[in-house]
């Protein structure tokens, strides 16, 4: 298992649009991710979930991941979160 907690910076937050950017980064990797905040842990390839946490700009967070490929999946969606994809 792999994690790195981020801070948000993303200049739009996290609407529908980044959160479906992020669901399709994720869903890259074959391990399984996730996104911790504020005691919610939220499957990071669930467009649904990841909508239900309501995240902005500035948020901090925690990215799992647990897999074949955990180190590249968070490395990726942390990437996205930092505004750098």
């Amino acid at each position: 298992m792999t994690k790195q907690d981020i801070k948000i910076q993303l200049a739009s937050g996290l609407e529908a649009r980044p959160v479906a950017m992020l669901v399709q980064v994720a869903s890259q990797y074959e391990a399984s991710v996730y996104i911790d905040t504020e005691g919610k842990h939220v499957n990071a390839k669930s467009i649904m979930g990841m909508m239900s946490l309501g995240l902005d700009t500035g948020d901090e967070l925690t990215v799992i991941a647990d897999g074949s490929d955990e180190e590249s999946a968070v490395e990726g969606v942390v990437k996205y979160l930092s505004g750098k994809e």
